[in-house]
């Protein structure tokens, strides 16, 4: 418990005054956010507020957790490391889409084929490893499992290998697009994040304290390293709750296609590696919303050739449209957002119960 909270307030420190930081450098440097066209006409204020944001949130995760591995003097898991991989693997690839958007000074970064190469490269590395019998532990329990889950592995639905690598990959691509679609107003993607990444805090917390020790059974859950990866989602959580406080209306910085993949990647990692595959599609519901919101408006689009269903997509920009105040759109979602983190948890929890 020591290392979470240690964790937790290293990485809202960090968070806090690195992206002050940050935002006088961007500045400086001219890394500014570039704008859709077609978008709310509001938004052409926003021209040329830093981005890229999302790098001091993923540092500001990675040093935390380090930091507080090294004060509690213990030795990071598999799990975590893997986490870890997929957290600044995912970052990277986000990187480079916004540098391409900088440096070019258009709103388009990385070409859709190139992204997805990136981004299928880094989740099957992940999957992988997470499946290999190499990162067993002396329980013999692999980071993933090849059982699809929702609250714990459901033992009659194991995949073949490569099916289970191709739903690892759907997570990964599917939430991390996901999150990078609900970044689209200020403190919106942020906001969300704190929420769903500090219900996985609690769900890594509460997997610790019922972990299962020698074999599994139906009160405990058969996760690999469920506290330290309890000390990563607090860590999340602090490094975007700090971010938050620049990135909320009227923002000051954006976190970029670095920070929102990056959040995507872990929240579908937190899903795998802890046995919520699909769990995480109500924690995490306002992505899920958002993503169906753009799929019905193409396909709808491409079906009537030329009719919507929306104003605009994702669905935010919809009620904006609509001549909501972007802080109204932000703080509804938020609540919808926190709906959705109380109704998993509860049902995370009442299963438990139900089995006593």
């Amino acid at each position: 418990m020591r290392a979470i909270l240690l964790a937790g307030g290293i990485a809202l420190l960090i968070s806090l005054l690195g992206t002050r930081t940050a935002i006088t450098a961007f500045t400086k440097w001219g890394y500014g956010q570039e704008i859709r066209e077609d978008g709310p006409t509001s938004h052409h204020t926003k021209r040329g507020t830093p981005t890229m944001g999302g790098v001091v949130i993923i540092l500001a995760a990675v040093i935390a957790y380090f930091a507080a591995k090294l004060i509690t003097l213990s030795t990071p898991s598999a799990s975590a490391l893997l986490l870890l991989f997929l957290f600044v693997g995912m970052g990277v690839v986000g990187f480079l889409d916004d540098f391409i958007k900088i440096y070019k000074q258009r709103n388009l970064g990385l070409r859709s084929k190139a992204k997805m190469i990136g981004q299928t490269l880094i989740a099957v590395v992940f999957g992988i490893l997470a499946l290999s019998p190499w990162l067993e532990d002396e329980n013999g329990r692999t980071p993933a499992s090849e059982k699809v889950s929702f609250l714990r592995e459901i033992d009659w639905l194991v995949l073949p290998t490569i099916l289970a690598l191709l739903l690892i990959w759907l997570f990964v691509t599917g939430f991390s697009n996901a999150v990078n679609l609900t970044d689209g107003l200020d403190g919106l993607a942020a906001g969300a994040s704190v929420m769903v990444f500090g219900a996985y805090t609690l769900v890594n917390i509460w997997q610790n304290n019922q972990f299962c020790q020698g074999e599994p059974s139906s009160i405990c859950y058969n996760v690999r390293d469920p506290l330290d990866l309890a000390i990563i989602a607090s860590a999340i959580t602090g490094a975007c709750f700090g971010f938050l406080w620049w990135n909320a209306a009227p923002a000051a910085i954006f976190m970029g296609d670095t920070g929102s993949l990056a959040l995507g990647s872990a929240l579908a990692g937190f899903a795998i590696l802890t046995r919520t595959e699909l769990l995480v599609i109500i924690l995490g519901g306002i992505f899920v919303l958002e993503t169906l919101s753009v799929m019905l408006q193409v396909s709808f689009f491409k079906i009537t050739k030329g009719k919507r269903i929306f104003r605009m997509a994702p669905i935010h920009h919809h009620f904006e449209m609509l001549g909501w105040e972007q802080v109204t759109v932000v703080i509804r979602f938020w609540i919808i957002t926190g709906l959705c983190v109380a109704t998993g948890l509860g049902i995370f929890y009442a299963e438990w119960v139900s089995r006593l």
